[in-house]
C-alpha cells in the first residue's frame, strides 16, 4: 500500500497522559519511536518539540471526550492535524494497549487510511461552547421550574391548572406572595392579570391549600436559581452577539426561513459554521448531523431505519424548528409534512422536513441567497400526469364519468 506520508505520528490521548509514536520512514525500514508525555501545559509543549525533534509533518488523534482539545491547541500550527472518529480507527479487542494504539494510528495516518472529522476555526469554538451552555442552562431553568410546580402541588396549590405559565406576570406575582408570607385565596386570586382566562372564583378554589414554611424556603431558592440563570443566559446571548457581529448577514439569511428566528440562527451557525465548504455535499452535512437513516443491509433487506449518531445540538435545533415551520400555512414545508406524514407518520415527517430545512440551509450559506420557498404546490406540479390519473380514478371509482380537457 502507497505511503502517503513519510513522517508522521499517531497519539493516544487519555486524561493524564498521551502515548505518542512518531512513524518514520528511512529507506525501505520503518522505525516507530514510542515515548508517553503528561497532558499538562508543560508535556504537551515537550510532546511538540519531540515531534519536531523528528521531523513529523502529520498526526492522528482519537476524539476522545474533551481530553483532545488541549493538545489540538498546543500542536496546532506546528504540524497538519487530524481528528479521527473512534469507530472508525477502532483496534482489534484482546490485542490493543495504549502503545499499540498509537502505532495503529501512525500507520492509518501514514497511509491516508483516516477521515478526519469537522474541528472548526477558533471563533466558532468559543460559538458553540457559549451556544451548548445556553441550551444546558435553559433546560435548567425548565428543570427549576417543574421544581416550583411540584413544590406549589404538594402544598396543595392548583395553579398549573390554571395558568400555562407558572413564572408568567401571574404566577410569578402570586408565587412571591405566597413566599412573602400571604396565604389568603382571594387576596392571592386579586394578583391575575390580563390575559389570563381563567375566573376569579376558579382562582380562589385552586389556591386553597396548606402552604407551610418549607415550601416558602423552596419556592424561594428555586426562584432564585432560575433568576440566576435567567441572568447568565443574557451574558451569554450578548457574548454571543459580539461573536456574530462581523457575520450578521448569515443570520439574517437563516432568519429568512420559517421557523428560523435567532436563537436556532445562532445555533445553526454555532454548529456548522460561517463556511459550508467543508461538506462537500448538502447529503454530507445532513448526515454529519444524523437527520438521515443508517446505513445497516444484509442480503438485500435492511435491518433497521434508525437514525445515525450525529450532532444532537444542531439536530434537536433543526427539529424544534421544523415543528414551528410546519405550522405555515401555504408553504412548501408544509405541504412537505402533510405528504410524508399520511405514509410514514408524524416523527418520521418532522425529521424528514428538519433534512429539507438543513438543505435549504446549506445552499443559502453557500450561495449567499434567502430562503426561496417553492409553494404548496410543488409535489403536484412535479408529479401533474401521475396525480390527475390518481384524481380520475378516485372519481370514477365514486361512480362520476370524467372527461379531462386542458386548460386554456
Amino acid at each position: 500500500m502507497e505511503v502517503l506520508y513519510g513522517r508522521c505520528a499517531g497519539l493516544d490521548v487519555h486524561q493524564q497522559t498521551v502515548v505518542a509514536c512518531a512513524r518514520l520512514v528511512e529507506g525501505r525500514k520503518v522505525r516507530q519511536e514510542v515515548e508517553t508525555f503528561r497532558t499538562t501545559t508543560k508535556g504537551l509543549r515537550a510532546l511538540r518539540d519531540w515531534l519536531g525533534s523528528h521531523g513529523c509533518t502529520h498526526a492522528a488523534m482519537e476524539a476522545t471526550g474533551v481530553y483532545w482539545k488541549p493538545v489540538w491547541q498546543v500542536l496546532e500550527g506546528s504540524l497538519e492535524l487530524l481528528l479521527a472518529h473512534a469507530q472508525e480507527v477502532r483496534n482489534l479487542p484482546g490485542r490493543k494497549s495504549d502503545v499499540s494504539d498509537a502505532m495503529w494510528l501512525a500507520d492509518l495516518m501514514a497511509h491516508g487510511l483516516i477521515r478526519g472529522s469537522f474541528v472548526p476555526p477558533t471563533t466558532v469554538q468559543a460559538l458553540r461552547e457559549l451556544s451548548r451552555t445556553r441550551t444546558q442552562l435553559k433546560h435548567e431553568v425548565a428543570r427549576h421550574t417543574l421544581r416550583i410546580q411540584k413544590t406549589l402541588e404538594i402544598a396543595g396549590l392548583k395553579l398549573t391548572g390554571l395558568i400555562s405559565d407558572v413564572l408568567g406576570m401571574t404566577g410569578r406575582a402570586i408565587v412571591e406572595a405566597i413566599i412573602a408570607g400571604e396565604s389568603d385565596p382571594a387576596t392571592l386570586a386579586q394578583l391575575k392579570q390580563r390575559g389570563i382566562k381563567a375566573s376569579q372564583e376558579q382562582l380562589c378554589d385552586a389556591l386553597q391549600g396548606r402552604i407551610q414554611d418549607h415550601h416558602r424556603m423552596l419556592l424561594r431558592i428555586h426562584l432564585d436559581l432560575v433568576d440566576a440563570l435567567h441572568q447568565a443566559i443574557d451574558q451569554l446571548e450578548v457574548r454571543m452577539g459580539e461573536l456574530l457581529a462581523p457575520f450578521r448577514s448569515s443570520v439574517e439569511l437563516l432568519k429568512s426561513m420559517p421557523g428560523i428566528k435567532e436563537t436556532t440562527a445562532r445555533i445553526v451557525l454555532a454548529e456548522i459554521g460561517f463556511e459550508v465548504t467543508r461538506f462537500a455535499t448538502a447529503g454530507q452535512l445532513i448526515s454529519w448531523t444524523g437527520l438521515c437513516p443508517g446505513s445497516d443491509e444484509s442480503a438485500g433487506k435492511r435491518r433497521s431505519t434508525h437514525l445515525r449518531k450525529g450532532n444532537v445540538w444542531l439536530r434537536t435545533a433543526l427539529v424544534q424548528a421544523a415543528r414551528g415551520a410546519v405550522r405555515k400555512k401555504d408553504s412548501y414545508l408544509r405541504a412537505l409534512y402533510l405528504r410524508l406524514r399520511a405514509r410514514r407518520g408524524a416523527t418520521k415527517a418532522i425529521v424528514a422536513v428538519a433534512a429539507s430545512m438543513l438543505t435549504s440551509i446549506y445552499f443559502m450559506l453557500q450561495r449567499q441567497q434567502i430562503y426561496a420557498d417553492l409553494g404548496p404546490t410543488h409535489f403536484d406540479l412535479r408529479q401533474r400526469q401521475r396525480v390527475t390519473r390518481r384524481l380520475i380514478r378516485r372519481l370514477e371509482d365514486l361512480g362520476v364519468k370524467v372527461e379531462v380537457k386542458e386548460a386554456a
